[in-house]
């Protein structure tokens, strides 16, 4: 008898074992297949780089009253956007032109995969030449990934200092793992600091898309799950709304009914 609950017991624990890793192998490969997927609609994706940077550029020959100036990454471009339009750059182009009532001209510098430091490199000689009326920079997500908060901060430093006072400069997005958050943080620190010392209007675009909450990944972006879809670049032009709408009403004419209250 003592015999034969010691095998049952074998039996039960070489089951459980035998189903534990049946079900971890389930667990890496539906992972993997995971991961196959979103690198294959990351390459997708690719395929719209040159698409819209060409989109930028050729825009950017349209003469308007009003210049405005972008400096930034991807996001800028409107990767992962169903047209280069519907980046946030291009909703806030479209708000600018219904309030102002003027035409505009959009010099879009951003650069798909930019960190700060090349935008250093490429964007501010370009952007030097220009005098814009309206500028925004949304930079510094690319840098996350291999984390120099040194190499941060002396591009962060670079760049503020040739922008103009009415500069709106956005902190980082919400990133959502606790991991990445935590070099978030130290970059937002950053950021802010910095603009307090040049006098530069802080976009909260960090706290508008950690209040998306988790569901936001579901709604919000494209399908390399990285880059915001047109709702998630809506919702870009929403952290910028306040502050543009200040912005406007103080440098421009602008009629009290258009005035921007929200996009």
């Amino acid at each position: 008898m003592v015999q034969s609950r010691r095998m049952a017991r074998v039996v039960v624990v070489t089951t459980t074992v035998a189903m534990a890793g049946a079900a971890g192998a389930v667990a890496v490969t539906s992972w993997r297949r995971f991961r196959a997927r979103l690198t294959a609609n990351s390459l997708v994706l690719n395929e719209t780089l040159p698409v819209h940077s060409k989109w930028w550029r050729d825009h950017a020959k349209l003469k308007g009253d009003l210049l405005y100036v972008a400096i930034g990454d991807s996001a800028a471009q409107g990767i992962g956007a169903s047209s280069p339009d519907r980046s946030y750059v291009g909703v806030l182009a479209d708000e600018i032109r219904a309030v102002t009532g003027r035409t505009l001209r959009v010099v879009n510098l951003s650069v798909s995969g930019a960190t700060v430091e090349l935008a250093v490199r490429d964007q501010l000689p370009r952007f030097v030449k220009l005098r814009p009326d309206i500028v925004t920079v949304a930079i510094g997500a690319n840098d996350i990934a291999l984390w120099d908060p040194v190499a941060f901060e002396r591009g962060i430093r670079e760049i503020f200092s040739a922008l103009p006072p009415h500069a709106l400069v956005a902190d980082l997005p919400y990133f959502y793992f606790p991991h990445n958050e935590r070099k978030v943080a130290v970059a937002n620190s950053i950021v802010r600091r910095v603009a307090a010392e040049h006098g530069l209007t802080v976009v909260p675009l960090h706290a508008e898309t950690k209040h998306q909450g988790v569901a936001g990944i579901l709604t919000q972006f494209a399908i390399d799950l990285f880059h915001p879809n047109d709702h998630g670049y809506r919702v870009w032009a929403n952290a910028f709304a306040p502050s543009l709408a200040a912005l406007l009403v103080e440098r421009f004419e602008t009629p009290p009914a258009t005035r921007l209250t929200g996009m």
